[in-house]
């Protein structure tokens, strides 16, 4: 049945790629999962206005966010059949349709900061992981960003023998599963609307996110210490359905382009912004303590967890984790 609910809308959605020219304005549907104030939010809602601004009003882009459309599981599939045109998913959610090579992003201290992160997702290496959607019918367009996770519990965190036993919540990832059990601690898997309630009442002992995922959703109050480990990165690519984005006139998917690089640098820049307004609100409330790891402390953690790199590197890419390390001067993994 929802294959034939997307079939019909892929249908629908026909006028939209052939021809271009003959119907004015051309219609993106961009859909998203999260709320119109968050970065990813305000960024996609940006694009749409830069869009109409360099095309003249030759494409009109409407963002549907909240998971109106489509729910996490489902949006993909919708960008491929062609019942929308553009998403922006977290690059986890690449493993589940065989692209697991995105899964690298979850590796713990692969990307230390943001210099970093920009070498690999303006770089070639960027390109290259985004080459792998198109078998896939899928155009990559740029990388958006939530931010470095941190971790919190109810017991301070600050060596690595501290998680062991404890229960956190993860993201839906082999290589999230792999990083926990390194530590000694219990892995679950849960939604993320389900975390705060899980962590009130003692389902799950802690969890890592950004600190604007945090604070929005208020895990610090029923969390008493959040330790500033910066350990993972949270991100999103933003795609276009293939046959769509080829279809369009040069001209147009040129002035789109341009569009989406200033929509990126906008998003991007608030994510920084809120992640760093959020860790001062849950400083100010007092309801979470903000633990700062010394260098030894710090070293310790990435030494625990370095294993975890050889023990996802055939489901990842060794050839690829290496890429990354190697764009930091760091050693390789045999």
């Amino acid at each position: 049945m929802r294959k034939i609910m997307f079939l019909g809308a892929a249908i629908a959605a026909l006028g939209f790629i052939m021809p271009a020219a003959a119907q004015q304005p051309i219609i993106i549907k961009f859909s998203h999962v999260v709320a119109p104030n968050t970065p990813k939010g305000l960024a996609s809602q940006k694009f749409a206005e830069l869009a109409a601004k360099y095309t003249d009003g030759k494409v009109k882009v409407e963002v549907y966010p909240n998971s109106q459309l489509y729910k996490d599981k489902e949006e993909l599939e919708a960008l491929q059949l062609g019942a929308v045109q553009m998403l922006a998913p977290s690059l986890s959610k690449f493993g589940p349709i065989g692209v697991k090579e995105f899964e690298v992003f979850d590796l713990p201290y692969i990307l230390p900061d943001l210099a970093s992160l920009r070498k690999v997702t303006d770089g070639p290496l960027g390109k290259k992981l985004f080459s792998l959607l198109e078998k896939k019918g899928i155009t990559g367009l740029a990388y958006w960003d939530n931010g470095f996770k941190e971790m919190s519990a109810n017991k301070k965190l600050i060596a690595p023998e501290d998680y062991k036993g404890l229960k956190f919540r993860i993201q839906s990832s082999k290589v999230l599963e792999a990083q926990f059990r390194s530590l000694g601690a219990i892995p679950q898997v849960m939604a993320f609307s389900e975390v705060y309630q899980a962590l009130q009442t003692g389902v799950v002992d802690g969890q890592e996110n950004t600190p604007s995922n945090m604070y929005t959703q208020k895990m610090h109050e029923v969390q008493k210490y959040t330790t500033l480990t910066n350990h993972g990165y949270i991100g999103y690519a933003v795609i276009a359905n293939k046959k769509f984005w080829d279809g369009l006139p040069a001209d147009v998917r040129g002035q789109l382009e341009k569009a989406m690089k200033e929509a990126t640098e906008y998003g991007n820049g608030q994510s920084a912004k809120e992640n760093t307004e959020a860790l001062e609100e849950m400083r100010k409330s007092g309801k979470t303590e903000l633990i700062t790891l010394t260098k030894e402390q710090d070293d310790a953690m990435r030494k625990a967890m370095l294993p975890v790199y050889k023990d996802v590197g055939s489901r990842v890419g060794k050839d690829l984790i290496n890429e990354f390390l190697k764009e930091e001067g760091r050693p390789t993994i045999d």
